[in-house]
């Protein structure tokens, strides 16, 4: 991996975008990526559409979704003694939340760690996770200081603490699912214009983490693709988990056959693949595949849809790890994806095909 692709991966991860609070992150996307797209438009639900133009009339509209949403926490009450009572915003693990360090982002940002009772006081209760709403956070704050400083309704994050383990591996909070936008955001931004198959939307959208529906809705709508690539990550393999559903890290991609997405696409992408010598793994998902593309198949009249999956170990944790390998195979695969000219000859004229 180059060194540039690990600097986004790491920045972008870093940014805050709490699931609802995905519009805080706008200046910061502005800044690193105003130079290498046409138009950065951000609508009312927090989506962020990264559009560049291919330049000729009448090209295709291709859509890469990464949804930008991350798991976190937010204030629900004020506490005597500098603690804030806090709720879950989406999927949190249990088992790592007691003395996680973590960034409250109220009026001014304020460092603080979720309390851990030790196990000398546990007592019979020592084998029980407690849920998030019995913990609290240790901010050290007088209780007058944290009304005004950290109200209710407060986003809280993990610390943003980025490594590079032995073997090269990558380590981070929210590489779910802000790695992948990175990785596609790189992948658009260095494909030469001319090489484009079509006009190109990275859409990093918004709410996936506490939506099923999510603003991929919405952000699909305004972009009307006539064809799409979802990308989240996919539960890579550690001892003691079933191989049908997980993949391996250092595997490369993996493509879902499922009935939520487009058969014809994803054999296609498939080929790609094979054609480009890009590492992949085919998984099935049947019924759904756990991300956005549910939902964007059946956005307007229905948008064709290949589900793509980069390996992450640690999902939902303060530490999430992925392979700098899987890293490289995503970001080939997205410059394939917008470069193909099979793809915007199949899929480029699917809207005027449709009954008026």
């Amino acid at each position: 991996m180059n060194e540039e692709l690990k600097r986004d991966i790491f920045e972008l991860s870093g940014i805050m975008s709490v699931s609802g609070f995905e519009s805080l992150a706008t200046e910061k996307i502005r800044e690193r990526y105003q130079t290498y797209f046409d138009e950065i438009q951000v609508d009312a639900v927090g989506n962020h559409l990264l559009r560049r133009s291919c330049g000729r009339t009448d090209a295709p509209s291709i859509l890469v979704d990464a949804h930008f949403d991350e798991i976190g926490m937010m204030v629900t009450k004020i506490c005597e003694g500098g603690f804030l009572r806090f709720t879950s915003v989406g999927g949190l693990s249990q088992s790592v939340l007691q003395g996680a360090d973590v960034v409250i982002y109220g009026t001014r940002t304020l460092r603080g760690i979720i309390t851990s009772t030790p196990p000398h006081l546990r007592g019979d209760s020592e084998d029980i996770l407690p849920e998030a709403e019995e913990l609290l956070i240790d901010v050290g704050y007088p209780e007058e200081e944290l009304e005004k400083i950290a109200p209710v309704g407060t986003p809280i994050g993990f610390a943003p603490r980025y490594r590079e383990l032995a073997g090269g591996a990558l380590a981070g909070k929210s590489f779910d699912n802000k790695a992948c936008g990175a990785i596609a955001a790189y992948a658009i931004a260095h494909t030469p214009r001319e090489n484009l198959a079509g006009d190109v939307t990275l859409l990093l959208s918004a709410f996936e983490e506490t939506s099923r529906i999510g603003g991929v809705a919405p952000g699909a709508f305004s972009a009307n693709p006539d064809y799409a690539m979802v990308i989240d990550v996919n539960l890579a393999r550690v001892p003691h988990t079933p191989k049908s559903e997980t993949v391996p890290l250092r595997g490369g991609v993996s493509l879902a056959w499922s009935a939520a997405t487009h058969r014809e696409l994803t054999a296609m992408t498939k080929a790609l693949c094979q054609e480009k010598e890009i590492p992949h793994v085919m998984v099935a998902a049947p019924s759904s595949t756990g991300t956005n593309s549910p939902t964007l198949n059946l956005v307007g009249s229905g948008i064709p849809v290949v589900d793509v999956g980069l390996p992450l170990r640690n999902m939902h944790t303060y530490y999430e790890v992925i392979a700098p390998e899987d890293a490289d195979a995503l970001c080939r695969l997205v410059q394939a994806f917008i470069e193909s000219p099979a793809l915007a000859e199949r899929f480029g004229g699917r809207k005027e095909e449709l009954p008026t």
